[in-house]
């Protein structure tokens, strides 16, 4: 498969190494081929990049992030982690995890922010994970500002004399979106290597912190990949807007020009009901992904940008000759808290 704007390009590189980093992450994690969903689909070439294998704590996204920010926290001589999600967060997992690897404690608020599940919600899936990396846990109600939860309980961690270190939902400021940056190196590098030129990147976005890594990362190396993002949770303009903040964020970091928001794609179309909340293409993609690839996909996250990936196929966004590469956020941990859900649609 011969190359275009890649052939011109020797091979990429950001200087990384001026900022504080904590080694946490297989990598680089593969990309596969979907052969079997791309004839299922009868669309364009699809590809799947394997971030559900980045190794710490069965994986995901939130790892890269991690090592950057694990790197601050240990160069600040923190003894403690703090962080806030979603009660199945992926990110909460991973962060306890990390913790360990380091040899710090990790406390986490986790907001009640999917109504209507079973009582087990809050003690299977990641949460028993959560557990099982002994971190420490505090529930709060849905609709709160969790990232000021979070620091006022940093705050209280500090008054009673640790030295906590506090990492926003989702690992998503510039310091964690610097692991994207990252990827998005990692991903041009692996398409000179592979002699493959993608056309598009589509992934699930909801913090913002690994789309805005990857556009940050991409522009940074003047490479041409348009990243879609497939929102989870926020409307299309707000989501935009979010990305587009913290993308401007992170090049202030890479010391490189900012760009205009027409710069973030988001599709806000396979949110469904809300957060969290797999809506029937979520459920289809799940099914359609472990039946045709035999991977895994979490119902809260991939599970939904893999259904806006087979929503964009179907709809004829891509040409039929693309070369589609989807990002893998991981998260399959947090399918045996949607146990139910997923076996009453027959999946």
């Amino acid at each position: 498969m011969s190359l275009s704007t890649t052939e011109k390009q020797d091979s990429p590189q950001i200087d990384f190494d001026r900022f504080s980093r904590m080694p946490l992450c297989h990598q680089p994690t593969p990309i596969e081929a979907m052969v079997r969903l791309s004839e299922q689909l009868d669309g364009p070439n699809l590809f799947i990049k394997r971030d559900d294998c980045t190794g710490l704590a069965t994986g995901g996204n939130k790892t890269r992030k991690l090592e950057f920010l694990v790197g601050e926290a240990l160069n600040q001589n923190a003894d403690m982690l703090v962080t806030q999600g979603a009660v199945q967060s992926n990110h909460v997992r991973q962060t306890a995890a990390a913790a360990c690897r380091v040899g710090l404690k990790c406390h986490a608020l986790l907001e009640r922010r999917v109504p209507g599940r079973n009582e087990d919600y809050e003690e299977t899936g990641n949460v028993f994970l959560d557990k099982v990396f002994g971190a420490t846990l505090e529930f709060r109600p849905p609709d709160l500002d969790m990232n000021a939860e979070g620091e006022a309980a940093t705050e209280r961690l500090r008054g009673e004399g640790h030295r906590p270190y506090f990492i926003p939902g989702g690992g998503s400021n510039a310091t964690g979106a610097l692991g994207y940056a990252v990827c998005a190196q990692e991903i041009a590098q692996q398409s000179q290597s592979l002699n493959m030129e993608f056309q598009w990147l589509v992934m699930a976005t909801g913090s913002t912190g690994t789309q805005a890594g990857l556009v940050a990362g991409f522009h940074t190396l003047d490479w041409n990949l348009p990243v879609m993002g497939v929102s989870v949770r926020q409307p299309r303009k707000k989501q935009i807007d979010a990305v587009h903040d913290l993308t401007n964020k992170t090049l202030e970091m890479l010391e490189v020009p900012t760009i205009t928001a027409s710069k973030i794609l988001v599709d806000d179309g396979y949110v469904g009901d809300g957060y969290g909340i797999p809506a029937p293409s979520t459920l289809e993609a799940v099914s359609m992904v472990a039946l045709n690839e035999g991977i895994l996909l979490d119902p809260v996250y991939s599970g939904k940008g893999m259904a806006g990936l087979i929503g964009l196929v179907r709809r004829g966004f891509f040409n039929s000759s693309d070369n589609v590469l989807f990002l893998h956020t991981g998260g399959s941990s947090a399918l045996f808290a949607y146990e139910d859900t997923i076996l009453n649609d027959n999946i």
